[in-house]
């Protein structure tokens, strides 16, 4: 039991958002991530969001929305994950203005170095950021963007996908495989 808490407590991790320069969404193919960041987004925690995939490097294409948060979207002719996240950011009425673009990264590392790329040609300092994940891959999240950016304070903001939660992916062998 203890062993559990202390590899529970490692991988997920929930921060309070504060005030922050943008919001970054590394990848994937879950509306309900880009869902979570609209919703800090209107509540001003940011005035950017940084929706960041091409397409996962072990399918080599996107496969399409892995939930059904936004079921109006998957109609859509959609080739990559920036493409359906900006999608789902844009039903939840965020402005096209607030959304930057990345469409090269292939999996968690490349999205923070090519989120970097994409900050420092638009000239951004960023000195806060939330960062609207999947709630296990929180740590890893937070381990590769503060690689890219050591000088900015981070929020992790993350949301149940796949029903895997804090409280629940040691209970099932399929959850725990994702998870570890």
């Amino acid at each position: 039991v203890h062993f559990i808490k202390e590899l529970t407590d490692l991988v997920f991790l929930d921060d309070i958002p504060e005030k922050s320069d943008i919001i970054f969404i590394p990848g994937g193919s879950y509306g309900a991530l880009a869902k979570t960041a609209a919703t800090l987004y209107h509540q001003g925690l940011a005035p950017l969001l940084l929706p960041s995939g091409k397409y996962s490097k072990l399918k080599g294409y996107f496969p399409g929305p892995a939930d059904d948060s936004c079921p109006d979207i998957y109609r859509e002719e959609i080739s990559t994950e920036w493409e359906f996240l900006k999608s789902v950011l844009l039903s939840e009425g965020v402005p096209p203005s607030a959304i930057l673009r990345e469409v090269q990264a292939t999996y968690t590392y490349e999205n923070a170095i090519c989120s970097r790329q994409v900050t420092d040609a638009s000239g951004l300092d960023i000195q806060r950021a939330i960062i609207c994940c999947q709630a296990y891959h929180a740590r890893r999240c937070r381990l590769y963007y503060e690689i890219l950016y050591p000088e900015t304070q981070f929020f992790i903001c993350p949301t149940v996908t796949q029903g895997i939660s804090r409280d629940n992916w040691f209970l099932d062998e399929q959850k725990t495989n994702i998870v570890l």
